[in-house]
């Protein structure tokens, strides 16, 4: 006899998953330019350079800036997290396990989402600020908001800069960086979550990110930076396998990511010792 699974069960047991992913499976998703839906293996971010203005005489032709024009482009790959529930197992726990497995995928995905914005932010184009034979100090924090400035990067809300836990407590270590007297009250750490407004930047820490010979390195960058293209949003299968007597759930998408202007990127390395 066939079984088959309920089809609501099945609806809101995706919902649970894309819920979790959104809430907690990944962090940086937001953080850049993302293009959803996309059709094809690969997408292609725009990118236009800078114009420049100047004068005309009277009765002449106005000046034509010939702004650069190139692209970015994201390869989309596939991803998947599975997972095999006991029918019988089931019933000897006295937790949800499916709930259990729907989380497990969403947060699996969502490192896998970071992982390739992560790998996108740590390009050799990229620029550091300093070296890495020093923890994050302020020096090294205005060196890099200098840096920024230097490039003309926007200073229009749209700023992030994601640090590594150790980092995040140098961070509170700055004076600068926590007492409410600098910052306002309305941009100490948000309760709930480790995030905070700082020089026009949402701080975050993440615990994803390179960390090679005690360096770790970090990155304060914006939004446009970096492209992250989905081909295929969260997508949850869930069937019953009567030979094994078990459910199985697969959680897949489709998706990637790319650097397309490396001046809207600077690098932290920060020595963790």
């Amino acid at each position: 006899m066939t079984v088959t699974v309920d089809t609501h069960f099945v609806k809101q047991y995706s919902a649970e998953v894309h819920q979790e992913f959104q809430r907690m499976g990944s962090k940086l998703r937001n953080t850049v330019r993302t293009r959803n839906n996309v059709q094809g293996s690969t997408f292609e971010f725009q990118k236009v350079g800078r114009g420049g203005a100047s004068t005309k005489a009277r009765h002449g032709k106005v000046p034509v800036m010939n702004l650069d024009h190139g692209t970015a482009e994201v390869v989309l790959e596939d991803y998947y997290a599975g997972e095999w529930i006991d029918k019988l197992d089931e019933i000897k726990m006295n937790h949800d396990e499916r709930a259990v497995a729907a989380r497990a995928g969403a947060y699996a995905l969502g490192r896998k989402a970071d992982e390739l914005i992560i790998k996108a932010l740590d390009s050799e184009s990229v620029q550091d600020a300093l070296d890495g034979g020093t923890k994050l100090t302020k020096d090294k924090v205005l060196a890099a908001f200098e840096a920024l400035g230097g490039a003309d990067v926007p200073d229009d809300g749209d700023r992030y800069a994601v640090v590594g836990w150790r980092q995040w407590s140098d961070l509170l270590a700055i004076e600068e960086f926590a007492n409410a007297d600098y910052v306002g009250p309305d941009d100490l750490p948000w309760r709930g979550t480790q995030a905070k407004k700082w020089l026009g930047t949402l701080w975050m820490p993440h615990s994803g990110l390179p960390l090679e010979t005690s360096v770790r390195d970090c990155f304060w960058y914006h939004k446009t930076a970096v492209g992250h293209a989905i081909g295929h949003d969260i997508k949850t299968d869930f069937t019953w396998h009567g030979d094994r007597a078990a459910f199985f759930v697969n959680n897949m998408m489709s998706m990637g990511a790319a650097l397309v202007d490396a001046s809207g990127v600077v690098r932290l390395p920060c020595l963790e010792s």
